[in-house]
């Protein structure tokens, strides 16, 4: 077995985000509204929860597809100046780097037009034995998204992990109606970590209530689910005991990538070694930090701001 380099390798989707500050109303067929910015960002999940570790000194590679394109060359360039690892960054001639257009609207949700580009040439089978060996956890984010990372691959992957002791993490990206479960029945039971979102749960499972959700999942062979509910806070359910836990509060400026950052928080509780509830902590607050400015990680606290935010604020946990 390789040696340990990383605390965690991050796969699947890789994003150019482009963001608008929040206008005032969407706008009709030909009327033009002015917005006081748009940016360019790194988006997508496994991109976004990389950066974030990164950005709480975690030791932190990624793998996934980008194009041969200015996007994909911002995208790696950014990657590598938050301090995550690119060796195992492909590029591709055939297609260009994957976009989502991110319109945000006062005092609404956020809303998304997506290019899956790049992202559909990635099979997960370009991961090798040696690089998830190479890590203490392994991170799957986006997968749904493309049949071509199929639960074959996905599994193949993860039996690799569940053998030399890397623990499993699986995030979801659900863009339309569809039988999600014969991709995801597979791959359940090689999850030690599922963490989807209650709307994706409810597309999954048809179910609206989150506990039935993870309920779900967890016959299906998911060792540990959570759910991240928005602002009704998550769920977790493990094999013995289920929590559920509110949110720290915040003055929401954009969404993008909270529930990335969630994740990001949660997995450096599990590097932590802490309890499902610290781990709950660590994962709220950092989403609390991400929703704060523009952009996926622009808001995202340091190790320290984490440490010091979570000592000094309190997230009500319950049993359920």
């Amino acid at each position: 077995m390789s040696s340990t380099k990383y605390d965690c390798l991050c796969a699947g989707i890789i994003v150019a985000d482009h963001i608008c500050k929040a206008i005032d109303h969407m706008p009709k067929p030909g009327e033009l509204v002015l917005t006081d910015e748009m940016e360019l960002a790194i988006g997508g999940c496994a991109s976004n929860v990389a950066a974030d570790l990164a950005r709480l000194e975690r030791q932190v590679a990624i793998a996934g597809i980008v194009g041969q394109d200015v996007f994909g060359r911002y995208v790696e360039e950014s990657l590598i100046q938050s301090g995550v690892h690119c060796d195992y960054l492909l590029k591709s001639d055939q297609l260009p780097t994957s976009g989502s257009f991110v319109i945000n609207v006062q005092g609404e949700d956020r809303r998304f037009i997506h290019s899956v580009a790049a992202n559909s040439l990635f099979t997960g089978a370009t991961v090798t034995e040696d690089q998830i060996q190479s890590s203490r956890i392994l991170y799957l984010g986006g997968y749904c998204l493309s049949e071509k990372l199929s639960p074959e691959n996905v599994t193949n992957m993860f039996h690799i992990a569940k053998k030399a002791g890397v623990t499993t993490v699986l995030d979801v990206v659900t863009p339309k109606q569809d039988d999600y479960w014969k991709m995801l029945k597979p791959v359940l039971p090689l999850s030690d970590y599922f963490l989807p979102n209650n709307d994706e749960g409810e597309l999954i499972t048809g179910k609206s209530d989150p506990i039935e959700q993870a309920r779900e999942f967890k016959a299906a062979g998911a060792n540990t689910v959570i759910i991240t509910c928005g602002s009704e806070g998550s769920i977790l359910m493990s094999e013995n005991k289920t929590i559920q836990s509110e949110i720290y509060p915040v003055n929401l400026v954009d969404g993008t990538g909270s529930g990335d950052a969630f994740v990001a928080g949660f997995i450096h509780g599990l590097l932590e070694e802490g309890s499902p509830e610290e781990c709950l902590q660590f994962g709220s607050a950092l989403g609390h930090s991400c929703v704060r400015a523009t952009g996926a990680t622009a808001g995202i606290f340091t190790r320290n701001e984490l440490n010091q935010f979570v000592s000094s604020h309190e997230l009500p946990i319950e049993t359920v």
